[in-house]
């Protein structure tokens, strides 16, 4: 079954050991918001190469979100990690220019610091960078400020009652992955939002 243009939320983030209580959390609010969380770990395809399997997730994507926060440079090779602004700019031109529908797509950037950006790529100057200062529960705020405010939607929760709602989630996922026999230290994208089915949150 399709996932609706206008239900499916783009997730643009590392996929990094380091990066996964922040994953999960930006997961969660799509989740708990209402929409469907879309990233390239859905897809596990050998055939598609990674760069094909974006441009397909971001053309059935309405909103985006695009966490910059890992933008630094890579212990082993000393070179930039440029993944996220790339898919950044993929997800602008989509919307530029794009036709029909893709004209109405929405997006949010996120970062650790809010002007951090402009070292690097000034050419996003202008656009509002919401700041999360690597903390989890202030991403969701960001993410459900951000997603109630370009949806008008009026039955969306308070961000504390999400809030709330992800930390009982997070302390019951060690024991809902062993009811589901999963591995909490090796859960894929769909294993995540099995959790979240059997945690009845979709």
């Amino acid at each position: 079954m399709s996932i609706p243009y206008a239900k499916s939320v783009f997730i643009n983030c590392p996929f990094t050991e380091d990066y996964g209580a922040m994953f999960r959390a930006l997961v969660f609010t799509v989740v708990d918001c209402g929409y469907r969380p879309r990233c390239a770990l859905e897809i596990v395809d050998s055939g598609q190469i990674r760069l094909q399997k974006i441009e397909t997730l971001i053309e059935q994507s309405k909103y985006g979100i695009h966490d910059l926060s890992n933008m630094a440079l890579d212990e082993s090779s000393g070179l930039p990690r440029f993944n996220m602004p790339l898919e950044l700019g993929l997800f602008l031109g989509a919307k530029r220019f794009g036709e029909g529908r893709q004209k109405q797509k929405r997006l949010v950037i996120l970062d650790t610091n809010k002007y951090r950006y402009q070292q690097s790529i000034s050419d996003i100057a202008g656009q509002d960078i919401q700041c999360h200062t690597g903390d989890p529960l202030k991403a969701i705020r960001c993410v459900r400020n951000w997603l109630q405010t370009v949806s008008r939607r009026k039955t969306i929760d308070g961000a504390m009652h999400i809030v709330s709602r992800y930390k009982e989630y997070e302390s019951a996922l060690p024991e809902i992955c062993t009811e589901l026999r999963f591995d909490f230290d090796d859960l894929t994208f769909n294993d995540l939002w099995e959790t979240m089915v059997f945690r009845q949150l979709i």
